[in-house]
């Protein structure tokens, strides 16, 4: 393994570069939540299945707005009653959860409001991010990289001399092939609104929120020999 120092003839500088941007998001997600209750399961579902119906249909009406639209998870649940002994069932509850992910944030607040005002229907969100191939994570790479040898290059001016090459450069954290965890695009907001409204209320106002991208390296460059 070769060493983390250099040599008299080839001395060497070793830094670390970071970078980090705030940007707008990309997208924003929504959770949906329809429930239904009724004392047999065939009106249960029958219940749950119009009113998932009306949340795809009234989703799907946006469009392109909408970039993605996924169940998450299904369920009908009987109540037992809470008198005697039997196994007697008082109710079943049943419940679908939706994800909705849209880029024309000009429609996620009148799509919000107008969810929520459906029967038994909660919204909770929404969650700001970027998407995973976003170029934004790439200028932050690329910025880090930039300062990392700006930092190198002040170290050797200070010196009297200047940089010969680059040893290495490894994201932080590669050289113990640790997994990579991307850093948090961002702190997450949450709404919840709870339907039921009997007229329909208007455009909610929702604020996209700045997203914090990190990017770190570490770099180690060898430089002429400086005049000590």
């Amino acid at each position: 393994m070769t060493a983390p120092y250099g040599t008299a003839d080839a001395p060497r500088i070793a830094v670390r570069g970071e970078a980090h941007l705030e940007v707008a998001p990309e997208i924003a997600r929504i959770g949906v939540t329809v429930n239904a209750r009724g004392r047999d399961r065939r009106s249960a579902l029958d219940d749950l299945t119009r009113r998932n119906a009306a949340v795809l249909d009234l989703v799907k009406s946006y469009g392109e707005a909408v970039e993605r639209l996924e169940t998450g998870f299904f369920s009908i649940t009987p109540e037992l009653s809470s008198h005697g002994r039997s196994e007697r069932v008082r109710t079943y509850h049943g419940r679908v959860h939706v994800t909705v992910e849209l880029s024309d944030f000009t429609a996620l607040g009148e799509l919000t409001m107008r969810l929520a005002d459906l029967e038994l229907t909660r919204v909770d969100g929404p969650w700001w991010a970027l998407r995973p191939d976003s170029p934004v994570h790439r200028q932050a790479r690329q910025q880090a990289v930039r300062e990392a040898v700006q930092r190198a290059r002040e170290y050797a001016e200070a010196l009297g001399t200047t940089l010969a090459a680059l040893v290495e450069l490894a994201d932080i954290g590669a050289e113990k092939a640790e997994p990579y965890a991307p850093q948090a695009a961002g702190r997450t907001r949450s709404m919840a609104f709870a339907a039921a409204a009997e007229d329909t209320a208007a455009p909610l106002d929702l604020e996209p929120q700045c997203q914090h991208v990190y990017a770190q390296v570490n770099a180690r460059f060898t430089m002429a020999p400086p005049r000590l």
